[in-house]
């Protein structure tokens, strides 16, 4: 039996177009849009309708970057698939793609396998997987063609963390070229380690162990070095960059200029480098703990160029990096030396709204919001368009967003699985109301219906943009 759910009234935002307008949905996917009042849609009828009257009606938002029960540091973040995925639904995000951890000596086989028996039947919405080398051999090389096929097309390079992710710029190099020929899409993690744990050693020698110690020993100049550095390798091996977390004016000039002389390379910022900074990092009393991430937080008047990035499209995507740690019991691991606070921070439950209430206060338009939240995330992995917009065919992952309801942001009131929030206390202005993950709602007015193993692993192609 056909399954039909009619949402009318609402204004409908894509990445390209703003109209009042009808969706019908057939069995999970999107049937057909006609604008409101229109004989197509005065004709319609369905099992289920929704009024979306004053509301948004938007794509689901697709999070290309989180990190859910990954172990790092001698603890593992604190959300799990289940706990992760319902809290990205309470925010309005349909889709995550997460990173899958090859161990050194391992095979990509073997940690890709460990990931998919975490998610397996424990996610409220969809999910595919990064792959995250930590060991670039001749196996693992011959290994990334197989997964490419397999749907898993992007794979994950640290120039940080020497001793746990690190690759050294040959096995960077040998990873660019092998995806040069399979199409897939190398990520980087700019940043330049080895110098970065040498001004480690110094500043705990020095008795600097606060938490704001993080960012000062990480240098805004050492991620830009990272960054002019990946991207040199990719153009000596033809290979397209995505770099991840970009966090600095720096570094934003570096992917200008590749992207200026024509080059296949991209970049993506997250809301904290958007909405926090060493101030955070500078909280007294251990509190600054809490913002401990890499890369790490920036002076405030870096966040200008990046706002511009997303505005000029030197920066395509915002994603969350989310990677959540309680400050009872894990963050409070590095008292008295900063080296140890686990990093990462929780933040998919928040980005759909923050980024709206960017929309207000007039960093971008609404429909760059869409763009950057929705649509290009889902270009860049391969999801496009059965993920990030509403067109006939598509999912229909679908959220119904108010953009008139205020509320704010707190641990009290979040879903997500840790003790405290980066934008504790902070103001905003619009809110998720009901969410579909192929045509099945999540978030029903506020009230969570959907259950673990409603999400479904999806199949990736290759990078839309290349």
């Amino acid at each position: 039996m056909t399954n039909r759910t009619l949402i009318r009234g609402g204004l409908v935002i894509t990445a390209a177009d703003e109209l009042h307008a009808d969706v019908l949905i057939e069995d999970g996917r999107v049937a057909a849009l006609a604008a409101t009042g229109s004989a197509a849609a005065a004709s319609w009828t369905a099992d289920r309708t929704i009024d979306a009257t004053g509301k948004y009606v938007i794509p689901g938002g697709v999070d290309a970057h989180t990190h859910m029960e990954l172990p790092f540091g001698g603890t593992s973040a604190s959300d799990t698939f289940e706990t992760g995925t319902r809290a990205a639904a309470w925010g309005g995000t349909t889709t995550i793609v997460d990173f899958a951890v090859q161990s050194v000596g391992r095979p990509l086989r073997e940690g890709l396998d460990a990931w998919y028996a975490k998610a397996d039947g424990n996610c409220a919405v969809d999910y595919g997987f990064h792959m995250i080398l930590s060991d670039v051999n001749e196996h693992t090389l011959k290994e990334m063609d197989l997964l490419v096929e397999e749907g898993v097309s992007s794979f994950k390079l640290f120039m940080a963390y020497p001793g746990v992710f690190y690759s050294d710029d040959g096995q960077i190099l040998r990873a660019m070229q092998r995806a040069s020929g399979n199409g897939g899409l190398i990520m980087m993690h700019a940043e330049n380690g080895i110098a970065i744990d040498v001004l480690v050693e110094q500043a705990l020698a020095r008795g600097e162990t606060d938490p704001r110690h993080h960012g000062e020993v990480r240098k805004v100049l050492l991620e830009a070095e990272a960054t002019h550095r990946a991207v040199q390798l990719a153009r000596v091996a033809g290979s397209p960059l995505y770099v991840v977390h970009v966090s600095a004016e720096e570094a934003v000039a570096e992917l200008a200029a590749a992207r200026d002389k024509g080059l296949p390379v991209f970049g993506e910022t997250c809301p904290q480098y958007l909405f926090l900074s060493t101030d955070n990092l500078a909280e007294p009393d251990f509190q600054g703990a809490k913002y401990v991430c890499s890369t790490p937080l920036r002076p405030r008047e870096h966040q200008a160029a990046l706002w511009r990035g997303l505005r000029t499209n030197d920066l395509q995507v915002v994603s969350t990096d989310h990677c959540p740690f309680c400050f009872r019991g894990q963050k409070e691991l590095g008292r008295g030396d900063f080296s140890k606070i686990p990093n990462g921070l929780p933040g998919v439950e928040n980005r759909m709204d923050l980024l709206h209430q960017a929309v207000l206060d007039g960093h971008i338009t609404r429909r760059r919001w869409i763009e950057i939240a929705c649509a290009t995330p889902a270009r860049m992995f391969g999801l496009y368009p059965q993920k990030g917009t509403i067109a006939p065919g598509s999912d229909a992952d679908i959220v119904l967003y108010d953009p008139h309801a205020e509320q704010v942001i707190s641990a009290e009131t979040h879903h997500m699985n840790v003790d405290y929030s980066a934008y504790e206390g902070k103001r905003i202005t619009g809110r998720v109301d009901t969410v579909l993950s192929r045509g099945r709602a999540v978030i029903d007015a506020r009230q969570y219906t959907g259950k673990a193993g409603q999400g479904a692993f999806v199949h990736r192609s290759t990078c839309q943009y290349l």
